[in-house]
């Protein structure tokens, strides 16, 4: 795995982990916009684009996670359900399902980066990481 993830870039490109085709419609964020005259590329500055891709898809067959943490994350980016959709499928309220899924997201950007998961990984800031 690539490492230096976090939650944008994972959310970012969980959608293309349930649908291939989805790639297609991503911005690479670094690319220059198509009407753009072509310039020398600098290969040391490019992007990590494709790789966050493939490991997080990656990610996703590998990491530790509950049945329920699985469905959220398939229901959230892979169909586009809102958290309220997602807790009236389970039957549970519509802050469990967002707790849930985002919990997941976290259990994966911690698996990508090699750490273990803990309670409030999500909101740690990347100063409070590098202590």
């Amino acid at each position: 795995m690539a490492g230096g993830y976090n939650r944008a870039v994972v959310e970012r490109m969980l959608p293309a982990v349930f649908d291939s085709d989805a790639a297609y419609g991503m911005k690479n964020e670094l690319a220059p916009d198509a009407d753009m005259p072509k310039g020398h590329v600098d290969k040391k500055k490019g992007s990590n684009f494709l790789v966050h891709l493939a490991d997080v898809r990656h990610g996703w067959h590998t990491v530790d996670l509950t049945k329920v943490e699985r469905q959220s994350l398939l229901l959230r980016y892979g169909l586009d359900w809102a958290y309220d959709e997602i807790g009236n499928a389970r039957g549970v309220r519509k802050q469990s399902a967002q707790e849930a899924t985002e919990r997941a997201v976290g259990k994966l950007t911690a698996h990508l980066n090699g750490e273990k998961y803990i309670d409030g990984y999500d909101s740690l800031t990347e100063e409070e990481t590098e202590q």
